[in-house]
């Protein structure tokens, strides 16, 4: 009795045709009517909105260019980490909204919505990104505060008397 190893030749075997897969065709870069590409991205309590399209570079967060709005250098490099693993910071140009949360948290949304809308721009390089974890949203959020409790895990001092 001959052993079967897989599911083509367990149907070969039964006289069924097997559809081998053909090559896996490139994946389409999703694009609207003005060659954009959208996608949002999340940091606990921060959304962002992030329209790319081809350019020079520009980054643009709220109207305000990013030296404006992500004063800080780290929030910046954090923001364009995406672009530089992908080397493509002078190619794509960036418009972005981002609501709620703190500086830190919006900077770590336009990242993840920068690098979900660059894999629908360019499908290719989803690999890339999703390697260095830009395609992970992080699920850390603020604990909520407890009743009883001045936080959500800090208690009053103990009073023995």
């Amino acid at each position: 009795m001959s052993e079967r190893k897989s599911l083509a030749d367990l149907g070969s075997a039964m006289g069924i045709a097997s559809a081998t897969p053909a090559a896996a065709a490139p994946a389409k870069p999703k694009l609207d009517a003005k060659g954009r590409a959208y996608a949002t991205g999340r940091r606990k309590n921060a959304t962002a909105r992030v329209w790319i399209k081809r350019g020079k570079g520009k980054i643009t967060v709220n109207g305000k260019p990013i030296e404006t709005y992500f004063a800080r250098s780290v929030l910046r490099m954090l923001v364009q980490q995406p672009l530089v693993t992908a080397s493509r910071a002078t190619e794509i140009d960036i418009d972005c909204t981002v609501s709620g949360g703190g500086l830190s948290g919006q900077a770590g949304a336009v990242r993840h919505g920068l690098a979900r809308a660059m894999t629908y721009f360019e499908p290719d390089l989803r690999g890339i990104l999703k390697k260095a974890g830009f395609l992970t949203r992080d699920p850390r959020m603020v604990e909520r505060k407890k009743y009883g409790h001045p936080k959500a895990r800090r208690s009053f001092q103990f009073s023995k008397r």
